[in-house]
């Protein structure tokens, strides 16, 4: 495996922790008030590794999953990840008050300039034992080589 070898080290600082990183070339060793150090390996990218999907595959993917309400907490995911990118922007929270809980009848209206288009997606928030696979799904879908 090539990459760059460092290190890291919480050391206390002021009442908190700070993370510092050095090459192994300005490595002398743990400053003081060190809690814990490591040395890693940064890992080149190599050609044909994982990539973050394109925007037009999740929003694909969105669009599929509309009528599959089985697969309604994934949409919601799929959606939280495009609004994340800013690819979607939130237009209006239909049944959602500001400190209410969530209920299942709650929608968001997004908006796509890309696809100048609107999407209605049902908040699921993913509970117990679900939440595992969907994460898994979720992560097959966003990077690179994985399928739903």
């Amino acid at each position: 495996m090539s990459g760059e070898l460092f290190y890291s080290c919480l050391v206390r600082s002021k009442g908190k922790l700070d993370r510092i990183d050095c090459c192994s070339e300005a490595w002398q060793g743990p400053p003081e008030q060190t809690l814990a150090w490591w040395r890693s390996l940064y890992a080149t990218p190599e050609a044909g590794g994982s990539s973050l999907a394109p925007p037009d595959v999740l929003l694909d993917v969105l669009e599929q999953l509309d009528d599959k309400p089985e697969d309604a907490a994934l949409r919601y995911l799929v959606a939280l990840q495009l609004v994340r990118r800013k690819v979607l922007r939130i237009l209006d929270r239909q049944g959602l008050g500001h400190g209410v809980k969530l209920a299942p009848s709650d929608q968001l209206v997004l908006a796509c300039r890309k696809r100048d288009t609107q999407y209605n997606v049902q908040v699921v928030v993913p509970q117990g034992t679900e939440a595992v696979g969907l994460e898994e799904r979720l992560s097959s879908l966003l990077w690179s080589g994985g399928a739903a």
